[in-house]
Parts: structure tokens; sequence; C-alpha cells
């Protein structure tokens, strides 16, 4: 199930920017520093009675200007309205409505989103002044919900109303598409994801359905073959984030961001005329960090001229750079040739089977107890790690729980030659594996 998306709207200087701040201020869920993710500020994550959400600042909307940044502005807002799920339509009781409020809600009803109508900077407990019930007059289904955003009152009752439009976790909101393996293509500008994608439909010439792009992505195309049933993602080019200025850029990225989280499993597109980027990096790591299952296409190789040590000497660049995902098959292709174009199929299907795979706990221990006995487990000043017992909680990535007797003594580097032992055992070949360090009596299924 998706994040949901939900956007903060309304005139400049209603709070806006205050509510989104209060919201997140507390509960920011986005990792930083970590392999490929970068903070962006027009969105964060945040959590309400166990559901995660995310929430899109924007700047005020002036229906009616000629000031070139209001304009911009107002472009702003319009894409997030189209990019969410769920609308905040944030007024100010102390100016009261106003036309431009009028003109606001009208553009909200057509785009045919849920709204939440929410009246800001009622500070006073109790009954709300008097100009808070003009705001009826603009015609939402849902009564109007005071708050402070200064304060935070009023903020669990509006995010109750959100989350009552979002759809339920153990919702199925895609029909007959929820059997098919969903494929995000990303990458950077160029790199060749649509072309891929026409590729794979054009050869095959086997598509089910055209499903019309969702407001987080631009297509969705379902297809069927010999291989498989599949949902194949195209996304918007990821830049670097300091060449991400303008709104709708920026919320492409987003977008990008959003298929990857949906997805079963990611094709990584890299251009092998420019080689492996730095933004390249960041974007694996994008898929790496939301755990998802991976290959990576190195496009445009008929373009290169090769020996007999091209393709070991590109794929030692590949996980040089990629340290954080050796896992990962590399794959040489030409989306314009269709040169192993086909092979893409068997390594989607291999990762996203890795992916859900479960071992059973006694099979588990037993690969644990040999890999403590051959390499003993660390000590620090007298004190040594004891660990107990390791079972598999989830997959998707497959998720694995270690009990022992001190988080603290269990090193980074002895997780990592566990880590490395249950994929020489089991392979997980393409996907990433969670591995969690708890002290024995802590719940495991946390």
């Amino acid at each position: 199930m998706s994040t949901p998306v939900v956007a903060i709207v309304g005139r400049p200087n209603v709070g806006k920017s205050t509510l989104f701040n209060k919201l997140t201020g507390k509960r920011i869920s986005i990792v930083e520093d970590t392999p490929g993710v970068t903070r962006d500020r027009i969105y964060h994550e945040t959590e309400w009675r166990g559901r995660k959400l995310l929430l899109i600042d924007t700047g005020g909307i002036e229906p009616r200007t000629d000031n070139a940044m209001l304009k911009y502005m107002r472009r702003q807002a319009e894409t997030a309205i189209e990019t969410a799920d769920v609308i905040v339509f944030l007024t100010d009781v102390n100016v009261g409505m106003l036309d431009e409020d009028r003109q606001i809600a009208s553009l909200l009803m057509r785009s045919g989103k849920p709204v939440v109508l929410a009246v800001n900077k009622v500070d006073r407990v109790g009954m709300p002044p008097a100009e808070f019930y003009e705001f009826y007059q603009l015609g939402f289904k849902d009564d109007p919900i005071p708050i402070s955003a200064l304060h935070g009152t009023g903020s669990g009752d509006l995010l109750d109303v959100v989350l009552a439009y979002c759809p339920d976790d153990d919702g199925n909101d895609e029909g007959e598409l929820d059997e098919n393996i969903k494929v995000a293509v990303i990458g950077k500008p160029n790199a060749g994801k649509s072309s891929i994608i026409n590729k794979l439909l054009g050869t095959e010439r086997l598509i089910v359905s055209d499903v019309a792009g969702t407001t987080r992505d631009a297509i969705d195309t379902a297809l069927e073959n010999e291989h498989g049933k599949y949902v194949l993602i195209d996304t918007a080019g990821i830049r670097r984030q300091s060449k991400v200025d303008d709104p709708i850029e920026k919320y492409s990225v987003l977008r990008a961001k959003l298929a990857v989280e949906r997805a079963d499993v990611c094709v990584i597109m890299i251009d092998a005329n420019e080689g492996i980027t730095e933004q390249d990096e960041r974007i694996a790591g994008i898929a790496h960090e939301a755990g998802k299952p991976s290959v990576i296409c190195i496009n445009k190789w008929d373009l290169i001229e090769k020996d007999n040590n091209t393709v070991k000497e590109f794929t030692e660049k590949v996980y040089q750079a990629f340290s954080y995902m050796t896992y990962a098959e590399v794959i040489y292709l030409s989306a314009k040739t269709g040169q192993r174009v086909d092979k893409l199929y068997g390594l989607i299907n291999d990762a996203y089977e890795q992916s859900r795979r479960r071992i059973t706990t006694g099979i588990l221990n037993d690969v644990l107890s040999d890999a403590t006995a051959r390499v003993q487990p660390p000590s620090d000043k007298g004190k040594y790690l004891k660990v107990y017992y390791m079972t598999q909680i989830g997959v998707q990535p497959p998720t694995f729980v270690i009990f022992c007797n001190s988080v603290e003594l269990f090193h980074f580097s002895y997780r990592r030659y566990i880590e490395n032992c249950l994929r020489d055992t089991f392979g997980f070949k393409g996907t990433p594996i969670k591995i969690i360090i708890r002290e024995r009596g802590e719940d495991s299924g946390k």
C-alpha cells in the first residue's frame, strides 16, 4: 500500500508552513545521510494513528495576479493538487472568508480530489468565533475544522478526517493488478527509461490494458506475456537536487520516489556513454533504502567500443560505486536495438521471488550456529557478545531479527558478516535484506 500524499494549500500567509512544521516536526521519518537519499524541503513523511502520510507544503495561491512570483507559487500549488490523494485547504479565521478563498475552493472542487477544509488561527479553546461559520459557505462535504497551527490544537481532528479519505491498509485499490509484478523504471533524464518500456511493449505486443496514469506517476502500463504479468511504471528522470529548481521538476522527483515505494522491483537505468555518475548512485540509493529488489541496466551498450575485458571492468565500476547494493544483478542492453532486452524479464522475476523468500527458523539457526562457530562474536573490555537465535519476521525485503545479550556489542561488521552468510547459503540475489538486532526479552515484531 502506497503512502497517501496530502497537500496543504491556501492563500499566502494563512499558516500553511506553520501547520506543515507542526505536523512533521516531531515525527519526521525520512532518512538523512544515507546512500542516494536526499531530503527535499517541500515534503516530509509523518505518521498518525499508525499510518504514514506524505505531507506537501506549497506556496500560497493567488487566483488572479500579475506578479510573476505569485504565478510561480500558484503553479507549484496546482501541481501539488494534481499529485495529492487528499487536499487540506487552509484558511484564516482572523481575515475571514475572502473572494480568493471562494476561487480556490472552486479550483479544488474541479480537481475531484477529497478536500478537508481547515480554519486556522482559532486559538481559543471552546466555541469558535462567529467568523468561523462563514466558511461553511464554501460548500465542502465535511464541516470546517477549527485549528491552531501555531499551538497544534485541532490537528488531531484534522488528521483523523484526512485518514478517513485514505485507503485502508488491508484494502486493495488496485484490483486485478494485485497479482502483477510492479516494476518501476528509474534513472536520470535521457537514460532510456521510456525507451526500454516501449521496447518491452513493442516487442511483445501483448498489452492487456493501458491504465490511466495515477496522480503520482506519468503512466502505468499492464503487460502479460510468457514471462509473467507486470505493471511497468515509467517515471520522470531524477536530476541532481541542485538542478531541481522548478517546482514542477521537484514534484517529478517526488513522483519517482513514490513510484519506487509502490514498486515490487526497480529497474535502474544507467547511460553507458556517461558512465556511472554521483547522481546514479543517489538514484540507486533511493531503491536500496526503500528495501526494493533491483536490476541495474547499463543502456546504450551498442554504442560502446568493447574488448574482452569491457564488461568485467564496467561491472567492477558499478559495484564499486554501488557498494551498498552488490546484491543487484547487472545487465548490459540496448533499448534502441532490443539487444538482451528479453533477458530483463528473468532478472526481474528472480529478484521479485528472492524478495519474497521465507526461511524456516530451524534452518536459519543452523546457519547462525555455524557462522558464530567459524567467526567468534566480538567482545569489548571482557564482555562477550552472545548470539541466541534468529527468526524471519517479514518479506519484501526479507527481514530477520537476531536476539543477543547486548545490542552495543553487535558491531556493524559482524552484522555484515551474518548477512554475507545468509546470502552465501540462501542466495537472496537481487534483493536487499534487513537484519534487526534485539536484546533478548524485546518484542521481535517491532
